[in-house]
């Protein structure tokens, strides 16, 4: 099996919004069997609900994040994922500084979906940020092959 980690701040909006479209994209294209899809955070407290808006926000794109419970992430979510997609510039550096070992794995959504290298904005912090899940989930959309092909690809290798 393959196994992908998403990664945001609290594990409460972005991560799980983009584990359940990865989820949901493997679904469509029948491809669900074959992966292990989850998600955590970088400064996460074990076993909290998403955010209400994460839910409704969620819902709004068909998707069902209201049994999420938040994690913080560890060493070996690291270890037993191929790869590990993060929402922010922090993220990526924080990880790769901390789980030096793992450091190859680490990959920015926009960078992986389209090239580029900018946050996916965090609204618990910004308020002003709109449209996040369905931003997320175009990126998913976007770049769901080459998610999938860098994922299997390192699974090879482990």
């Amino acid at each position: 099996m393959t196994s992908i980690l998403f990664v945001c701040t609290a594990n409460r909006y972005r991560s799980p919004i983009a584990a359940a479209c990865f989820k949901a994209e493997l679904m469509k294209r029948g491809e669900n069997k074959d992966w292990i899809v989850s998600s955590a955070g970088t400064w996460a407290m074990d076993g909290y609900p998403p955010m209400p808006a994460a839910i409704l926000e969620a819902r709004q794109l068909g998707l069902d994040i209201q049994e999420h419970q938040s994690r913080g992430i560890k060493a070996d979510m690291l270890q037993e994922a191929d790869l590990v997609v993060v929402m922010g510039e922090g993220h990526k550096e924080s990880l790769q500084v901390e789980f030096r070992t793992y450091r190859e794995k680490v990959v920015l959504l926009s960078e992986i979906a389209e090239g580029s290298s900018y946050d996916i904005a965090d609204p618990v912090t910004d308020p002003g940020a709109l449209d996040v899940g369905p931003q997320i989930c175009r990126l998913i959309e976007a770049g769901f092959e080459k998610i999938c092909a860098q994922a299997i690809e390192n699974s090879k290798q482990k």
